[in-house]
């Protein structure tokens, strides 16, 4: 009798320990997007999950909360900070509020290409304005790829600053983006996807300016029959933790959030780039207006001075050179 006892006292105790462990792998973080489930934010979303949970065992895993479920992007940005939302992935600038530097990634025609682009993400410059998010409750894991943005627009063709003077276009906060479209003529209204669609359904804004996957995702090509290739700034995501949850994990899992925060972030680079053409032949085929020529060289010339009153009101200029220095290398 005290045999078998023992017998269910040591099965009992092993059933709670494989409890306490089962308990431990099903960690699950949420994660807030603005973007639609159809966006490659989504889907690169879901690879990241994939990956972590593989890199951990079972022992990590993540929800995706599209749509701006979890809130607009400020709001998310400041649940990821407070904890009651454990990632979130939102555009390098809506982090400027805070981090006023980041903002240097804003800066119109500041990188020569893609390739460019990612060189200075992914090397020193990317990293150290990465770190700087973390006075702010916020652990910098990766950047994503937003993409290059593009002008569309409700009144007609873009293809000269001329073309943009008068026009209300939405912008995102940040003071790059805000500044360089006041010096083309332009009246910036920035405001959360979120509330862009009924905007520029309601006239609210006549124009707005995003990378061509959050064109097509949200839908925005419903309300917009003017779209031109102007390729003016590139927009990196940046998937950030909260920093106190993420100091918590062990080294091990530290490790493995990272890597598979860079990893998808890698493959969604990828996917952005092999839509880009299907993007484009999709709008024409809804009745979309595109220039896909449009010559940089005036839009340059028009919005130079963001770089030298950037550097005056935040500093950067040291970032600026690093950039301009791999511009050409390989």
């Amino acid at each position: 009798m005290k045999l078998k006892q023992g017998l269910f006292a040591s099965l009992l105790l092993a059933g709670l320990v494989a409890g306490v462990m089962g308990s431990a792998q099903a960690q699950t973080f949420r994660l807030a997007s603005e973007a639609p489930r159809t966006d490659t934010q989504f889907i690169a979303g879901e690879k990241f999950n994939e990956l972590l949970k593989a890199k951990t065992n079972g022992a990590l895993d993540i929800k995706i909360f599209a749509d701006s479920t979890l809130g607009n992007t400020q709001a998310a940005i400041s649940g990821t900070r407070g904890g009651t939302i454990d990632l979130a992935l939102s555009g390098s600038g809506n982090f400027s509020g805070l981090a006023p530097l980041l903002g240097v990634l804003d800066i119109p025609f500041l990188f020569k290409d893609s390739a460019h682009a990612y060189r200075a993400l992914d090397g020193k410059v990317g990293q150290e304005l990465l770190d700087k998010l973390g006075e702010f409750g916020l652990k910098g894991l990766a950047y994503w790829d937003n993409g290059w943005r593009e002008i569309s627009n409700s009144k007609g063709p873009v293809r000269t600053p001329a073309d943009v003077k008068g026009l209300k276009i939405r912008t995102t906060g940040s003071p790059a983006h805000i500044e360089a479209f006041k010096l083309l003529g332009a009246n910036p209204v920035p405001m959360p996807l979120a509330e862009l669609y009924t905007a520029l359904e309601m006239k609210t804004v006549d124009a707005q300016e995003h990378p061509l996957g959050v064109l097509w995702s949200a839908k925005l090509y419903e309300v917009q029959k003017h779209l031109s290739i102007s390729n003016h700034a590139y927009s990196a995501l940046i998937m950030v933790m909260n920093k106190a949850k993420f100091d918590a994990l062990p080294p091990a899992q530290q490790k493995a959030l990272v890597e598979a925060a860079h990893e998808a972030g890698q493959y969604q680079r990828k996917l952005n780039a092999d839509n880009t053409s299907v993007i484009i032949g999709n709008l024409k085929k809804a009745g979309v207006q595109v220039v896909e020529s449009v010559d940089p060289k005036p839009f340059l010339e028009a919005t130079k001075p963001v770089r030298q009153s950037f550097v005056a009101k935040f500093g950067g200029d040291n970032y600026i050179k690093a950039i301009d220095a791999i511009r050409d290398t390989k």
